[in-house]
This record gives C-alpha cells, structure tokens and sequence, in this order.
C-alpha cells in the first residue's frame, strides 16, 4: 500500500514565474525520460522479480515509490512556476509577481505568448493544471515503459534510462538561471546517479548475468567482428580480448568476401563440434537452474502476494 506524504522529499522552490521554463520542464513529467516513466518501469519490473528475486523486487519498489515523489517535487515546481500565469491569464498577471519581474506590460504579453505557443495546453486544455504530457504537449504512453521479464536485461535498461534522465536534468539547468530551481534539479539529478548505481550493484550480485536470458552464445559466431565502412578503427572494441570472455576478437577485414566463402556461413572452416557441445551442455545446465530457481519460489497451494503480520496488544 501507498502512504502519502504531503512534505515533499526535497523543499522545492522558485524565485519567480516563468512560464517558458515550466513547459520545458514537463519533459521530466511527462516525457520519455522523465519521472513518471521511470516509477512505471521500476514498478512494472518488480512484479516479475518477486518470486525469484524478493531482495530486487523491495529495491525496484523502493526506487519507483521514490521516482513517484520525484514526480511529484516536478509538478509542484512546473504549479509554482506557472504563478499568476493559469487562473483567469491576465487578470491574474496584472495583480501577482509576474509583473514585478516582467518589466512591462509588452515583456508579460510577449512572455505569456512564448509560453502558449510552445504548449497551449496549459490554458486551454488544462487550465493551467499539470498533466502528463511532455514538453511538445504529446501525451504521456506506456510504450517509455520497458519491462522484459528478465531481471538483468532490465537491470541493464534501467542504467541506460537512469543515464538518460540524469542528462536531461544536466541540460535543463542550462535554461533557467533560478537558484532555487539549480537547487531542485541538483538534487533530482544527483538521484538519478544513485540509483544507476544501485542498479548496477543489484546486476553485479546476479551470478552468472552474462549472457541475458538462458542460451548462450553461439560459438561459431560470437568472436567475428565485421568491417563494415571503410576505414574502420581498431580498438578494444574489435581487437584483443573480449571483456570478460577469456576469448580473442576475430577482426574480419573483408566481411563479403568471408560470407562468400562460407556460403553464407554455413560451411565454416573451423571445427566448432566441441564448443557446439559445451553450448548444448551449458544451455541445458542454465536451464534447469533458471526454471528451478522460480519453481522454488513459487508458493504452494493458495498463493498470497502478501504476508500479514500479526501484532498482540
């Protein structure tokens, strides 16, 4: 169950409207990268990790419970920032701060049409209210969300989108000139660094987690790596020894002329028999440890999500 709080996790605060960067914000709103995406994708991936992973399914429903609050420190922002702006526009205008820090009655006209025009939805639409839309005022879609029922894939997703938000909070702060709001993103994106780290401490203590999934590599082709642009670089990346692998890459200079040789690569020189066969034996090892290991989590009889504890007064 969810408790509501009505502090919020960081003091949020403005020094003055700013209509501009309010639409701006709500990239982290509602936006692919933002706050509500990332809470639904933690919070859709904990389901899956329950049984087999009770430890991660607490961290993952730790970390979307905190990307709820920080969903909620942006929308209590983007309100504050849109001071004197919702309501009744203009009457509001005339009467609040938005003037004091408008310079003018053509300054506030100008930044009151630079705002509406970016989004109107934030008076027509939503009267001024915070929806889920991004800045463009695209609505919010469940497509953000990547959940695919193997813990370390989406571990592995979970950095790229912790990465991802962390740097658009990097390039929000470039917008405004607010102390108050630089104090704000700091904070939302010191925690997207955080949490990239606590992902990647939860990937590291799965052993093995390479390859994702069950099967393993094929042999035959997992060291080939193709040239394929004129040019190419070598690096680590394409020569040397694979990270992790005890295997050497197989830099292939002329990739055409090697699948017309193998017609296609289904007639290779090497004799992969032996390799073929550790494969075959790993895959049925991995297997059967994967399906063991969610078979014993699994309850018997009556399942029960939950296991209330009972208190004596």
């Amino acid at each position: 169950m969810f408790h509501h709080v009505k502090d919020l996790q960081f003091n949020a605060r403005v020094s003055r409207p700013d209509p501009r960067f309010a639409n701006l914000l709500l990239e982290q709103f509602g936006g692919e990268n933002g706050e509500l995406a990332a809470a639904m994708q933690y919070f859709t991936q904990a389901f899956g990790a329950k049984a087999a992973h009770p430890d991660k399914y607490d961290m993952l429903m730790d970390i979307a419970t905190e990307e709820f609050s920080h969903l909620e420190i942006v929308g209590a922002t983007i309100q504050m920032l849109l001071k004197g702006v919702n309501g009744e526009l203009k009457d509001a205008a005339d009467s609040s701060e938005i003037m004091q820090v408008m310079d003018g009655k053509a300054v506030k006209e100008n930044i009151i049409h630079q705002a509406l025009t970016a989004n109107p939805q934030f008076v027509i639409i939503t009267g001024g209210g915070v929806t889920p839309r991004n800045s463009q005022g695209i609505p919010w879609c469940a497509s953000y969300v990547n959940s695919n029922g193997d813990l370390t894939v989406d571990l592995r997703t979970n950095l790229a989108s912790e990465s991802r938000a962390k740097l658009v909070y990097e390039h929000l702060m470039k917008f405004t000139d607010d102390p108050y709001i630089h104090e704000t993103l700091s904070f939302l994106m010191t925690r997207e660094v955080t949490h990239y780290k606590m992902f990647e401490a939860a990937l590291n203590s799965i052993q093995p987690n390479f390859p994702p999934g069950v099967l393993a590599a094929d042999p035959r082709y997992l060291q080939n790596v193709y040239n394929m642009s004129a040019g190419t670089v070598r690096g680590p990346w394409n020569e040397g020894e694979i990270p992790g692998m005890g295997k050497e890459w197989n830099y292939v200079p002329d990739p055409i002329a090697q699948a017309q040789d193998t017609v296609g690569q289904t007639k290779l020189p090497e004799d992969f028999n032996k390799e073929l066969k550790d494969t075959e034996k790993l895959d049925k090892e991995m297997s059967k440890v994967k399906s063991t290991e969610e078979k014993k989590a699994e309850p018997s009889g009556v399942a029960q999500w939950s296991d209330y504890k009972t208190t004596t007064k």
